[in-house]
């Protein structure tokens, strides 16, 4: 029977991005790790699952969590890391605008101090207001932050792009943040 593939999607976030330990995975320094070891892996610690619901999760995933090497070996994820890996991204100009979507609790804090990559290694930005909003949704009430990254850029402050579309950037200063209305 195939796993359920939201809860293949969790697992696999727990272990590509967070946690690789808790099953004996060794990932390289750019986050990659070894299919068949993943799923050699995965079974021995309790989560069978095969090449082919690997791969659907990686095709129907909506937020594209995943990247999959040019060669099919080796799988990663497209960011949101907690462990220390380099995605090997480039710096990218950016939009004028991005967004970061939160709860509104957190709004105060992140005014004062701007916001930060907590747990993991970059802050995630969105080029929309409503994918921000969804992001915002799952803390709690959602509020949508504007950040002025065109004159972030200005002052040389950097971004990437994650291969699913997720703009990262270390910090983002209070002083290029905006609140503007969720969604």
């Amino acid at each position: 029977m195939a796993p359920d593939p939201v809860r293949l999607s969790k697992f696999l976030s727990l272990v590509l991005r967070h946690q690789p330990e808790a099953i004996g995975l060794v990932l390289d320094s750019q986050g990659w790790a070894v299919i068949d070891d993943l799923i050699a892996r995965a079974v021995a610690a309790g989560t069978a699952f095969s090449r082919a619901d690997l791969d659907h999760v990686v095709a129907t995933s909506d937020k594209k969590r995943f990247t999959v090497s040019e060669d099919g070996q080796r799988i990663r994820a497209a960011q949101g890391h907690s462990v220390a890996v380099e995605l090997g991204l480039t710096s990218r100009e950016p939009p004028a605008v991005l967004y970061h979507g939160t709860a509104t609790r957190f709004v105060d804090a992140i005014m004062a101090e701007g916001l930060k990559p907590q747990s993991r290694q970059q802050v995630h930005l969105s080029a929309d207001v409503a994918t921000a909003t969804n992001v915002g949704r799952r803390h709690g009430k959602p509020i949508v932050l504007q950040v002025d990254s065109a004159a972030m850029h200005r002052a040389g402050l950097k971004f990437f792009i994650a291969d699913n579309g997720v703009w990262l950037t270390d910090h983002v200063p209070p002083e290029y943040l905006a609140v503007q209305a969720a969604q």
